[in-house]
This record gives structure tokens, C-alpha cells and sequence, in this order.
């Protein structure tokens, strides 16, 4: 028996999780959950402006099976798939399951076929004919520290990222935004003034509001290290593009390997960006952060 939801899952957020468990709910511990996504992005495919997307397809893939499901089929988004119709949508589906589903969970807004035709009465209908259940989860909602409630959905996730506010964009997803990239290559400027920084291709995706954080750095031996991580322009020096750098505290290695993955969590916003008028103002500064973080990442107690 297996179930299937269906979704681009940008985020693997908390209203993607309560898919996922309901989707196990009804196919029990032996049974297997399935997990549908795209990539390239529709949008992106037809030509129309396409969100920054929070995380990789890879790191897509890897959070949906931490968070319950046995397979993740990743469907190519062509032009041939955005034509479908909603029957012939559900015809590849079962070509690729081998059989027909027990279960399909969606969300109340859930839309599938040639220019989002199918809805959920759709669905219903469908499933009724070909023998799978259709079962609809409310909309995932929370309250962020400020007592305000709000959707759980991607969009809200990412306006929250761009704003800075990283502590709210964690109450959505069910834990710290990760910026999951590649270490690459640099000005090297940290090194000189004793704050080496792995600098990070993050391959596209979504770069949170300039400013220095707090955070959670994941080397690849699964090692966890308390970091300063700064994203911006470094205005203080000659402004370059937009970059993410990240600062291991207490780490003995070496910076100057490239090609490895590193996932920084962001746990909290310590500043903004600017511009300091000389060195020894802005080491004195980022000093002041270093001290920020060891409090929040390593005595949280005190912070």
C-alpha cells in the first residue's frame, strides 16, 4: 500500500509536514509515503518571473525523507508535463507508481493539470473512478512570538527571510533556515584581519535581509559549529555583489579547500549592514558579534 502527496514543497515547512504525516496516517508504518515534486519550476519553464527558491532540489529531497517519506519522485517540469490534463496528469502518475495510489493528501488549494484545471473536487471525482481515497488538510497555521497569526505557506516564508526576520521564518518551517551552498573561492580579506570565512555559492537560492547572524554551521563529517555568518555587500571595504559568509568559531581547519558543502542555520539577527569608517571600528564590531553568538549558540541560557 502507498499514499502520495504532491507539491513543489519549497521549504519542507510545517504545513508540508502535516501532509506528509497524514499521508502516513492512513498507510500505516508498513506502507509507503510518496512524495511528488517538480523541477525547473513551472514558472520558470513558462517563462513567467519564478520565486527565489528557499532550498536546492537536492536539499528538497533530503528534507522530505527526514521528514517521513520513503520516496521522493522529482518529475521534470517540460512542456509536455504543463500540458497535461488533469487525466493525463494522473495517467503519468500511476505509469511512474507502477499502480494506483491508497491515499492522495492535499491542501485545500491544491491544483494540478494544463493551466492549474484539476481542483480538489477534481480529485474527489477521480478517485472515485480509479479506487484511491482523497483526503484534504487544512491549512497549517501558527502563531509567530508576537502573537500574530499567520499562514504556513512558502511566500510568507520567504517575505519573512527577505525582512530579516529569521526567528519568525523558523516558527513557519519547524526550524532554523538553512543556507545549504558551496564553499568557494573569495577576496580572502577575513583571513587578513583574523575572521577567516567560507564564502558560499548558494546556487540561486534565496539570500535573507543583509545583515550579521547567529547561527548553526553543519560541516560535511556532521560536525555542528557555533558561527557568525554575514550576509551583504561589505560596504566598509569595496562593495562587491551580494554574498553569504560564514565564520566557524573554535574550528581548527583550514579554508583554503574548496568544494565542499556547508549548511549554515540562521538562529537569530544580531544587525544590520554598514559601513564603519575604519578597521579597527569594525573588528571591534564583529568582535561584539562573535561574543553575540557564542551567548545564543553556545549558552542560551544567557542570552
Amino acid at each position: 500500500m502507498f499514499g502520495v502527496t504532491i507539491g513543489n514543497f519549497d521549504g519542507v515547512h510545517l504545513g508540508h509536514r502535516r501532509l506528509l504525516e497524514a499521508v502516513r496516517r492512513v498507510v500505516g508504518p508498513a506502507g509507503r509515503v510518496i512524495a511528488v515534486t517538480f523541477d525547473p519550476d513551472p514558472a520558470t519553464v513558462l517563462g513567467h518571473p519564478s520565486p527565489d527558491r528557499l532550498m536546492s532540489v537536492t536539499r528538497r529531497q533530503e528534507m522530505l525523507r527526514r521528514q517521513g517519506a520513503d520516496e521522493v519522485l522529482v518529475l521534470e517540469t517540460t512542456t509536455d508535463l504543463l500540458a497535461d490534463s488533469p487525466e493525463a496528469f494522473l495517467d503519468r502518475l500511476e505509469s511512474a507508481f507502477g499502480g494506483v495510489p491508497a491515499v492522495m493528501v492535499e491542501g485545500p488549494d491544491f491544483r494540478f493539470g494544463h493551466r492549474r484545471s484539476g481542483s480538489v473536487e477534481d480529485l474527489h471525482r477521480f478517485g472515485a473512478e480509479r479506487g484511491f481515497k482523497v483526503h484534504v488538510e487544512a491549512e497549517r497555521r501558527v502563531h509567530l512570538n508576537s502573537g500574530l497569526e499567520m499562514p504556513v505557506r512558502s511566500s510568507a516564508i520567504r517575505e519573512l527571510l527577505r525582512l530579516g526576520r529569521v526567528e519568525d521564518a523558523s516558527t513557519l518551517l519547524g526550524e532554523p533556515h538553512v543556507l545549504d551552498g558551496i564553499v568557494v573561492k573569495g577576496d580572502q580579506r577575513g583571513r587578513t584581519i583574523g575572521i577567516p570565512t567560507a564564502n558560499l555559492d548558494l546556487g540561486g537560492t534565496l539570500l535573507p535581509a543583509d545583515g550579521v547572524y547567529a547561527g548553526q554551521a553543519t560541516l560535511p563529517d556532521g560536525s555542528i559549529h557555533p558561527a557568525a555568518i554575514s550576509i551583504g555587500t561589505k560596504p566598509t571595504f569595496e562593495e562587491t555583489p551580494r554574498v553569504a559568509e560564514v565564520h566557524l568559531l573554535d574550528w581548527a581547519g583550514t579554508l583554503d579547500d574548496y568544494g565542499w558543502r556547508l549548511e549554515a542555520g540562521l538562529v537569530r539577527r544580531l544587525r544590520g549592514q554598514y559601513r564603519y569608517d575604519d578597521l579597527p571600528s569594525l573588528l571591534a564590531q564583529i568582535e561584539r558579534d562573535v561574543a553575540a553568538v557564542r551567548t545564543i549558540c553556545i549558552d542560551p541560557g544567557e542570552a
